[in-house]
């Protein structure tokens, strides 16, 4: 009898195996298949500008419509449609406050050292600590997780646009090339804050979400069509962009400027965030679970592809930004997917 049951055990291991890696390997698939359609549209954005079939010359209109038309209106739609607690979370903005600012150090402690200076450095850490969580991350995490992970998102997006943007733009005027520096830096900043549309669109849908109002009828019809065309126009978009500044860049870049900062941004990043949090946790701070979920892929999303246009504005090396974005986007299909399945 005993001999029977132990056959029986050493019988049944190899198929308790089997049934294991058959249903990780579905997991992973149904994660695939939840975030494939975002990165094909990325693609197909790319492939559009390279193949011309997408003049270059449009790229610019397509970012305008996104940029004030439709990504304003689902943010506004998601900010009103969320309850105002998670939008004023403040264990969550302090522990991903705290990894952005490490973040920005840390990428510029490793590159300060590069032939840009304090410009390039600084926008290789605003690259490194900025994800796409307006075009790529809001929709995404919507999508894979349900409404819920619009709050904690979307409070991460108004960091990243509000403190990481501005600080990395100051940091930028370090080496003296204008004769105001840093202070005429800060002034810009907060000046392309104050013109963004999108905190405006948060701030608006936290505030109809605060007082339980409610837009018209028509107007909230036309406010959810705008708000249903931002996902894949914005994806198609971050393809179109990259294809454009990749192609309007003459001078290569060593993959050494470029290769290790997006490692950065898609593997210190995500394990920054998830290791703060969890101390955080540890010492008591009222952080939840799944908002530290959504913050961790969050911070496991490729850079924001916006980066780009700020250094081409400030005169940093655009190239080097590019590849940074473009690699970590490719990268990304995998590593994010690889992080979904280990949280989800």
């Amino acid at each position: 009898m005993m001999e029977r049951q132990s056959s029986n055990h050493h019988s049944q291991s190899p198929r308790a195996g089997t049934q294991a890696r058959l249903w990780t390997i579905r997991a992973v698939l149904n994660i695939l298949l939840v975030t494939f359609p975002f990165f094909a549209l990325v693609l197909c954005g790319y492939g559009a500008a390279r193949r011309a079939l997408l003049p270059l010359t449009a790229v610019a209109g397509l970012n305008t419509f996104v940029l004030y038309f439709a990504l304003p209106c689902m943010l506004y739609r998601f900010g009103a449609s969320t309850p105002i607690a998670q939008l004023l979370d403040g264990s969550l903005a302090a522990v991903y406050l705290v990894c952005a600012l490490a973040m920005v150090g840390l990428t510029i402690a490793l590159t300060r050292k590069g032939p840009g200076g304090w410009n390039d450095a600084a926008f290789g850490a605003l690259v490194a600590a900025f994800p796409n969580t307006g075009f790529m991350g809001v929709p995404l995490l919507v999508a894979l997780l349900g409404a819920q992970a619009a709050g904690p998102a979307i409070l991460t997006l108004v960091i990243d646009m509000l403190v990481t943007s501005s600080v990395c733009i100051a940091l930028s005027r370090l080496d003296g090339a204008d004769q105001h520096g840093a202070a005429r830096a800060a002034r810009l900043a907060l000046k392309g804050v104050l013109a963004n549309p999108l905190p405006w669109a948060i701030v608006l849908g936290a505030l109809a979400s605060a007082v339980g109002f409610a837009l018209p009828g028509p107007l909230m019809a036309t406010v959810s069509l705008l708000a249903d065309a931002a996902s894949p126009v914005a994806l198609f978009t971050i393809g179109a962009v990259l294809a454009r500044s990749q192609m309007n860049s003459a001078t290569p870049t060593p993959a050494g400027r470029y290769v290790p900062v997006a490692l950065i941004k898609l593997v210190v990043h995500p394990l920054l965030v998830g290791g703060v949090g969890l101390g955080a946790i540890a010492l008591g701070l009222p952080l939840e679970r799944p908002a530290l979920t959504v913050m961790v892929l969050v911070a496991a999303l490729p850079s924001a592809s916006n980066v780009a246009l700020l250094a081409e504005r400030f005169g940093a090396d655009n190239g080097r930004i590019t590849r940074i974005i473009l690699l970590s986007t490719v990268l990304a299909f995998f590593t994010f997917s690889a992080v979904v399945a280990l949280l989800v």
